[in-house]
């Protein structure tokens, strides 16, 4: 990658983890609203809900919004948008007020996904190596994010925790308006001999892969265009993926607590101290696997660099598949355990860099916003079902039949992925 590519990639990156970093900071937070507001697990649940909700329905408006607009200025409208949401929630004086802020986020975060993957896709040669980078950042804010919001209530106020939060989005904003879209695009398409690199005046230099218009028939025709490539069969491998992302990570800290509290009994804090009943073991091993995705993202990436991505997603998926069968059994003793859930933390997130090369590669360079908003409606949208599926299989059976139900996701998503290979035209 060349210089303009790695700041593109840095930029991405950075604003990727943020936008984790606020998505996982609030289920912190939700333990100090409860008394705060003077309110039930239940009602703040619905406010969350419609949060998480508009962050995933909103990516397709947000993706068409990419193709008319650029990827740039959305990026950096995100961003504003959910510091200005937190700073709403840092001065929420009521529950209504706090839905609405919840709500201006996800409106707000789910433009990202589109613009971001968008812009990866069409200005770095070496899409796979800089899609793995762009999901380690996402990872760094997954896991560290609200391990920093834990930390801060430790010794400040909710209210000035949240508003603490929206620090790093002005340094990575300005960063970001530094960046030069243009020259990356312009370099690639003198280098493809393609063009692409002429600008259309879209505002952030992005070239040829924006329109000056969208209109309902722009849309529709983007569509399909999309579907006459096979584009169905790559959505119907993003729902796999999404259901077992969501399926696995809902109920996973309650799985891990119940199994290591079996095999270990680890005494770090003692049981006087008033923080004695928040420490739980099985929750520092949830944070190490989504660590440990870091190191999944930037394998998937290399892999994607070097093999078809859809091939390389039919054999990630049979090893998900085989590890979730495991997965139990796995649990007789510390060790064996450790590995398989460490081994599904890294197979897990390097689904992520493959599918979006995926996606990039069947679908056209000027449709590839709305092609990336269908993505992330199946993935955030459609595999949100995952946490009422989890749910539901551990009520009325357990974490083995869970588990069988999560390797059957992961074998369709084995044979979608063959049928993208089989019946799908690559684009890009």
């Amino acid at each position: 990658m060349d210089r303009a590519e790695r700041r593109i990639v840095a930029f991405t990156a950075g604003s990727h983890g943020l936008v984790h970093t606020y998505e996982l900071s609030i289920p912190i937070l939700l333990t100090v609203w409860i008394g705060e507001f003077s309110t039930t697990a239940a009602a703040l649940g619905l406010v969350v809900t419609v949060g998480y909700g508009l962050f995933g329905v909103g990516a397709l408006p947000g993706g068409i919004l990419v193709d008319r607009f650029g990827s740039k200025p959305l990026i950096l409208a995100c961003l504003a948008g959910m510091a200005g949401s937190f700073l709403l929630v840092s001065v929420a004086p009521n529950l209504l007020t706090l839905a609405v802020a919840i709500g201006a986020w996800g409106i707000t975060a789910s433009v990202y996904h589109p613009a971001g993957l968008s812009l990866l896709s069409k200005t770095v040669d070496q899409r796979g190596t800089a899609l793995g980078y762009h999901g380690i950042g996402g990872n760094l804010g997954i896991a560290l994010g609200p391990l920093a919001t834990a930390l801060l209530l430790l010794a400040f106020d909710w209210r000035i925790v949240a508003a603490a939060l929206t620090a790093p989005v002005v340094v990575v904003a300005a960063y970001g308006a530094t960046v030069d879209v243009g020259a990356a695009m312009t370099d690639r398409g003198a280098e493809a001999g393609d063009g692409d690199g002429d600008s259309d005046g879209d505002g952030d230099g992005e070239g040829g892969g924006t329109k000056g218009e969208i209109s309902a028939a722009t849309i529709v025709d983007d569509t399909r265009v999309l579907l006459a490539g096979g584009f169905l069969i790559v959505f119907a491998f993003v729902t796999f993926s999404g259901l077992y992302y969501r399926t696995f990570l809902t109920f996973l800290p309650d799985l891990l607590s119940d199994v290591l509290g079996g095999l270990i009994d680890v005494q770090l804090i003692d049981p006087e101290s008033p923080y004695a009943e928040e420490f739980d073991v099985g929750r520092y091993l949830y944070v190490a696997v989504l660590t440990v995705g870091v190191f999944g993202q930037y394998l998937g990436g290399r892999i994607a660099d070097r093999v078809p991505p859809e091939r390389g997603l039919m054999a990630l998926m049979g090893i998900l598949a085989a590890l979730a069968l495991l997965f139990v059994p796995a649990g007789r003793t510390t060790v064996t355990f450790l590995a398989a859930s460490l081994a599904l933390g890294v197979a897990l997130f390097t689904v992520q860099p493959l599918s979006q090369a995926t996606v990039a590669a069947y679908s056209p360079s000027e449709a590839r916003g709305i092609s990336f908003g269908y993505t992330y409606l199946g993935i955030f949208g459609v595999g949100s079902l995952g946490a009422a599926l989890s749910g539901a299989v551990l009520t009325r059976a357990g974490p083995r039949e869970l588990f069988v139900v999560l390797a059957g996701i992961a074998v369709m998503g084995a044979l979608s992925a063959a049928a993208v290979t089989r019946f799908a035209t690559r684009r890009d």
